[in-house]
This record gives C-alpha cells, sequence and structure tokens, in this order.
C-alpha cells in the first residue's frame, strides 16, 4: 500500500462509508416511522406487500446515496446531496399515498400490488435522484 492511499484515500473511504452508512440507517428509522403501519413487524409476519415497499425504498435511496458519494467533491459536499436525497425518497412515499389513497391499509392487509408500486416508485425516484447528482 502506498502512503498516499493511507493518508488521504482510507480516510475518504471511512468517512464517506461511515456517513453513508449513518445517512441509510437515518433514512430507515425515519421511513419507519413516517408509514402509518409497522414495516418491520409485517415482514417479520410474511407479509410480502411490506417487504417489498420496504426494500424499494431502501434500494432507492442506496442508489441515490451512491451517486451522492461518487459524484461528490468532498464530504462536506456528499452530506449535501445525501441529505436532499433523503428528502426526496421520503417525498416518494407521499406521492405513492396521494396517488393510491387505500395504500396505508393496503400493505398491512398484504396486498401486494400496492407495496410493489410503492417499492417501484421509491426505486424509479431513487434512480432520477442519482441521475440527477451527476452533473
Amino acid at each position: 500500500m502506498s502512503a498516499q492511499f493511507l493518508a488521504y484515500g482510507f480516510p475518504a473511504f471511512i468517512s464517506h462509508f461511515g456517513s453513508a452508512l449513518a445517512f441509510l440507517f437515518l433514512f430507515i428509522a425515519i421511513y419507519i416511522r413516517i408509514t402509518p403501519y409497522k414495516e418491520i413487524a409485517l415482514i417479520r409476519e410474511g407479509n410480502t406487500a411490506a417487504a417489498a415497499s420496504l426494500s424499494g425504498a431502501v434500494l432507492g435511496y442506496c442508489i441515490a446515496l451512491a451517486s451522492s458519494v461518487a459524484h461528490s467533491v468532498d464530504l462536506a459536499d456528499m452530506l449535501i446531496w445525501g441529505a436532499i436525497a433523503l428528502v426526496i425518497q421520503l417525498l416518494a412515499f407521499f406521492v405513492a399515498r396521494l396517488i393510491l389513497p387505500d395504500l396505508i391499509k393496503d400493505v398491512p392487509e398484504n396486498k401486494l400490488a400496492s407495496g410493489v408500486f410503492l417499492g417501484s416508485l421509491s426505486l424509479g425516484m431513487g434512480i432520477l435522484n442519482a441521475a440527477c447528482q451527476s452533473y
């Protein structure tokens, strides 16, 4: 390993990776609190709709967050874009609720179509979010 890697590369990796993990856990914590149903409990019970919706939200955010890491000029820039991505991903849930007003009862009832729609919308929002960060 080169001295340059140890001096600059590894600390940058640790700071960005640690920040990304913190953002991911923050996103999940906020997301499961803003939804009126208990995703984790529903998933443990085998609710496929809840698993699809939460998985899509997590993957969508991870894609946008990865773009913020890849395209940022420094840690502060990455943190700003990671926060913007977080807000946009949370908005995807509210957009889905507008489109499907019964969503908040469909997911706990394991109506897979609603869960897949919410997950897909979240994933799509993450992909668009990531593309827009590649300025």
